[in-house]
């Protein structure tokens, strides 16, 4: 069915290009990329597709107007198009209202694109290890949580040649009790637990992991940690949930049963009331994409979708502990990437 979008990731899965002043049109047939003269020479290299467009305006709305102008039932998602954009088109073009339908259709990634997120999260994962080999082998001990985010970004990004899935959660201590904790003057000293939450973009695709881990003079970003007694009881907790987890979930769920697999195990641990967020959320063009892993989420788990698995437990102003992975839904079980 036709559509409309002016939301990069979309554009760009769409027809190989975007900008942050483009519209694209997908009609039946043919399609249209209208934008202005700032990236239509760009947008042209780029788009190899020869049933798309390139319209250079100086009216987008106009423009769009006048190439969708007679179809019938054109898709947008109003999360995306301002209020002022859908006054302006909604009296002449016939629009039906979607939330997400993109992500929709993205939700099961092709061979291509688990390729590139496979790639991600390698690359991730190698930004983890080096980051850790700085923190163990240089003198860190009172570095803030400020200084901790500005160092693994440039391990993340390898000073600056890949782009970041999203800004790092970089915390201590109390402060990982806050899920999404914005880096603190707070000090790293031996015997606290640091949280590291990160990503990159490879070719745009992203990834994302997160470790709890004990600093001692030295630091791993590995599941086996070792820590003290309660805090250890909390991350073997969530551990085995994550594990749990992983290893039951299956093609043909539904998504709130693969959140209640984690939820359920940490609830019957005594903690329920302390894992405040979802299971997991998919990831590809965007950090947050379909399926979101929770509980109330029906949509059905298929092959082919890639999604993070990241139960956590959150004591208000004494410690959290958060554990994730990446895993791709294959043969119909859950592959860790």
């Amino acid at each position: 069915m036709p559509f409309i979008t002016n939301n990069q990731n979309a554009m760009f899965y769409e027809c190989g290009f975007s900008c942050d002043n483009g519209i694209f049109f997908k009609n039946d047939k043919q399609s249209f990329l209208i934008t202005d003269s700032r990236y239509t020479l760009e947008a042209k290299e780029n788009i190899k597709d020869k049933n798309i467009e390139v319209i250079t305006s100086s009216d987008l709305i106009t423009d769009l107007i006048k190439v969708a102008k007679g179809v019938k039932k054109i898709i947008f998602d109003p999360s995306q198009i301002s209020l002022e954009f859908y006054n302006k088109i909604s009296d002449t073009l016939d629009l039906i209202a979607k939330s997400n339908f993109h992500q929709k259709l993205r939700a099961i990634k092709n061979d291509n694109e688990i390729d590139l997120i496979k790639k991600s999260q390698e690359m991730n994962k190698k930004a983890f290890k080096k980051f850790a080999n700085f923190l163990s082998k240089n003198d860190i001990e009172g570095k803030s949580e400020l200084f901790l985010n500005f160092k693994v970004k440039e391990f993340l990004s390898k000073c600056g040649k890949y782009e970041l899935s999203f800004e790092p959660i970089t915390a201590l201590n109390k402060n990982i009790a806050k899920p999404h904790a914005l880096p603190s003057k707070d000090r790293l000293h031996k015997g606290d637990i640091l949280l590291l939450d990160a990503g990159i973009k490879y070719k745009r695709y992203c990834s994302d992991m997160t470790r709890s881990a004990l600093y001692d003079g030295e630091i791993r970003f590995s599941k086996i940690q070792k820590m003290p007694k309660k805090i250890q009881k909390i991350y073997d907790i969530v551990l085995k949930a994550q594990e749990l987890t992983i290893k039951k979930a299956r093609s043909g769920m539904s998504a709130k049963d693969i959140d209640f697999i984690a939820r359920d195990y940490i609830s019957k641990a005594g903690y329920g009331k302390y894992f405040t967020h979802s299971t997991g959320h998919g990831i590809g063009l965007d950090i947050h994409e379909l399926p979101i892993i929770s509980h109330r989420s029906e949509m059905i788990i298929e092959d082919g979708m890639i999604f993070s698995i990241e139960p956590g437990i959150y004591l208000d102003n004494e410690i959290g502990i958060r554990i994730e992975d990446l895993v791709l839904m294959k043969n119909g079980k859950a592959e860790i990437l």
